[in-house]
């Protein structure tokens, strides 16, 4: 991935929607049998969720209703895709629309007591920091996405800011869960060197695979991440990687790395809705890579990265 990747310089999901997004919701569920709640009871470790209510809910200054792709991704729509696959719990990452501001995810938390878990986003130079993070942890929010927008990899991760966030998260319970491109791991590397006690869990696979084929190279950074014990990795955002269609099995020799290296403990899946869900992409056929299709991991293993690995970090206090 070079300098001219949109992705790196994403500063959140804005030229991520414009590139892969931008469709209806997939009407149908996919070729897979529904599974019952009860059979499943499943995690979801990644959905963002928002609504078209601007009014009460106000865009941050950077966005539009227009970059809004779908305009609507509520819970309820959420619901309709996943409780067939039986995936009853979710972790909802904060969308950057509202940036700073949480409080849809953190009112959509309330209002389904139990079923929700919450990666909120803060400002690293706000002040009072620690009474910020303190706050979103008494909400129930279990970790904080950061993502180096325009700012120099380097720049934006050495930052006194950054620093004080990755130091103060651990007081608080919070999980760092970087958005970022491969490049960036041998600074993350170098921030779980700095913060042993900092929990870290690692959004879709570092975005391996992204530009095309899974890079070996960049397979082996993120592997190495895995002697620090607080390194956790997202196995999410199949239809954005590699062949980038279903049924994603060109993604089991990553997964099956990884497993070796992390053991399925600190790995977790999840879908990345609503994005999962477009384009001619499904739920069932996600969450069916992990559950279904990839023969070497055992029903031990599929456990942990289908709910126990997400349960431990996300729903624990």
């Amino acid at each position: 991935m070079g300098g001219m990747n949109p992705f790196v310089i994403a500063h959140s999901r804005r030229r991520f929607l414009q590139v892969v997004s931008g469709g209806a919701l997939a009407s149908s569920l996919g070729r897979l049998p529904a599974v019952e709640p009860a059979a499943g009871n499943w995690i979801d470790a990644h959905v963002h969720v928002w609504t078209p209510d601007t009014k009460q809910y106000p865009l941050a200054p950077d966005y539009t209703v227009a970059d809004m792709l779908p305009p609507s991704f509520t819970p309820g729509e959420l619901f309709a895709h996943c409780r067939p696959q039986g995936v009853s719990r979710i972790v909802l990452i904060q969308m950057s629309f509202y940036q700073y501001d949480n409080r849809f995810m953190l009112d959509m938390m309330k209002e389904h007591p139990g079923v929700f878990s919450g990666v909120g986003i803060v400002d690293e130079n706000a002040p009072d920091l620690s009474g910020r993070l303190k706050a979103l942890a008494e909400a129930g929010v279990r970790g904080l996405r950061i993502t180096p927008g325009k700012t120099p990899i380097v720049e934006w991760l050495g930052s006194a800011g950054m620093k004080a966030l990755w130091s103060v998260a651990a007081d608080h319970g919070l999980a760092v869960c970087p958005l970022i491109n491969p490049e960036a791991l041998p600074l993350i590397r170098a921030k779980c060197e700095a913060f042993p006690k900092t929990r870290v869990v690692i959004d879709h696979f570092a975005r391996i695979g992204m530009a095309g084929p899974v890079d070996p190279a960049q397979l082996d950074l993120l592997c190495g991440l895995a002697e620090f014990p607080t390194v956790h990795v997202k196995t999410s955002a199949f239809y954005a990687l590699g062949a980038k269609k279903a049924p994603y099995t060109d993604l089991g020799p990553m997964i099956q790395r990884l497993v070796g290296a992390y053991g399925a403990e600190r790995l977790m899946w999840a879908s990345d809705c609503p994005y999962q869900v477009q384009e001619g992409h499904n739920y069932a056929d996600s969450i069916a890579l992990v559950r279904d299709r990839l023969d070497f991991l055992t029903m031990d293993q599929k456990e942990w990265m289908l709910r126990k690995t997400a349960e431990k970090v996300f729903f624990q206090a």
